[in-house]
């Protein structure tokens, strides 16, 4: 009775739903960008000269950095809504486009259909730091169930879009032009994808009971980014009951603040990246030799990545695996710079089987440190601090993307371009 009573409370009614839409809004945020990285065999075949696994996340990450520093700077004054709803309708446009492209011309490449990809790749950018900065800003004066359910969902897309291409591509592989028509394929229904995120965050999130509650408690603690969701959820934004109580408990940390009280995070999530992406995609794909899986190779590496960093990513659900201690994250995260030697002596001396078992450690460390950070550090803080952290650590998760993949062009050093 008692587990009747509770799911039926303000603060559970609907909390699965919630969970279900968190993973799908997850999932969409890093889609279109992992369809891709994911298709990177068929912008090879095209784009010989540009290394483009390289070039495109090189392209994709200033803009999303860039956009997510002004974001977060601004986070206070920011129409949550807006900016979410804002992104997702960039990556559906976004997506579209490259099939577009695509289409109209021919499949050929050369260098104005790179530019033009180039482009898109930028505007996946923007469309990133729109949706990931906010939704986790968002989710962290809610429930760690909602964060967790969205980084898996954020995982989930790397392993979806990797069983996709090996489809596709098993489907196509005898046939003429096989690697544009399943890349056409594979584009096609990632802009269906990304057309149902616009619509689960516009009419279904919001109106979920559990997701009201939570964004009026943001609203009563001073946050003023979330009014627009409230109306779209039929919710009258209440009054700051602490405002009319004692005006001083709506002093909020400063950004400047929240950074120092939680360095330590903010560096754990810079480090994490920073290492996984001087690694992945580019490595995985351009310099581990030619193996008996041939052109399959690649899109296994990938796809074994994207599956262990999903699996990752819920170990922490299991209590006692959950790492929360400040240094043992930051122990475990620094030991993980281990792998580049390792990496470096497996694609010079090692089979495949050892390369692919390097990449599954590789994505389910980076799976499980992730989620052990971002539900760990929002704590102890009111809604409005919450978010203006969930966007400082993903703003530091970018510049630790931006700077592995800066660091990704170093394996090339004596090779020749």
């Amino acid at each position: 009775m008692g587990t009747v009573d509770e799911d039926r409370s303000p603060t559970n009614k609907g909390k699965y739903a919630a969970m279900v839409v968190c993973w799908l809004l997850g999932n969409g945020c890093l889609f279109s960008w992992n369809s891709m990285l994911t298709i990177e065999d068929y912008y090879v075949y095209l784009f010989p000269k540009y290394h483009p696994s390289r070039v495109l996340t090189l392209v994709y990450q200033p803009f999303a950095l860039g956009t997510l520093a002004v974001l977060a700077y601004n986070e206070a004054k920011i129409n949550t809504r807006q900016r979410n709803l804002f992104g997702y309708l960039l990556f559906f446009i976004s997506t579209l486009l490259v099939l577009v492209l695509d289409l109209a011309t021919s499949g050929k490449g050369g260098i104005g259909t790179f530019i033009g990809i180039c482009a898109i790749s930028g505007a996946f950018g923007v469309a990133d730091a729109h949706v990931q900065g906010g939704m986790v800003g968002d989710l962290s004066f809610m429930r760690p169930e909602f964060i967790q359910s969205f980084l898996c969902g954020l995982a989930a897309s790397g392993a979806l879009t990797s069983a996709l291409r090996l489809i596709t591509k098993a489907a196509f592989e005898k046939s003429k032009e096989g690697l544009r028509k399943g890349a056409i394929m594979f584009f096609a229904i990632s802009s269906f994808f990304e057309l149902l995120c616009v619509l689960l965050y516009a009419f279904i999130f919001p109106r979920l009971p559990i997701v009201k509650y939570y964004r009026s408690k943001a609203a009563s603690e001073g946050s003023k980014t979330v009014s627009a969701d409230l109306a779209a959820g039929g919710v009258q934004a209440l009054p700051c009951q602490e405002a009319e109580e004692d005006p001083k408990q709506l002093e909020r940390f400063s950004n400047k603040e929240l950074l120092i009280q939680n360095f330590d995070y903010a560096v754990d999530m810079f480090l994490i990246y920073a290492l996984t992406l001087s690694i992945f995609p580019g490595f995985l794909s351009e310099d581990t030799g030619s193996h008996r899986l041939g052109a399959w190779y690649a899109l296994v590496l990938i796809a074994m990545y994207n599956v262990w960093d999903l699996i990752g990513r819920y170990i922490p659900l299991v209590k006692f695996l959950k790492m929360e201690s400040r240094k043992g994250l930051m122990t475990a995260i620094l030991s993980r710079f281990l792998l580049v030697p390792a990496f470096y002596f497996t694609a010079k001396y090692g089979d495949q089987g050892w390369m692919i078992m390097l990449t599954s450690f590789l994505g389910l460390s980076n799976g499980y440190l992730t989620v052990c950070v971002l539900t760990s550090a929002p704590k102890g803080y009111k809604g409005p601090e919450q978010n203006a952290l969930g966007n400082l650590l993903v703003l530091f998760l970018l510049g630790g993307i931006f700077a592995g993949v800066t660091l990704d062009w170093l394996w090339l050093i004596g090779k020749g371009w």
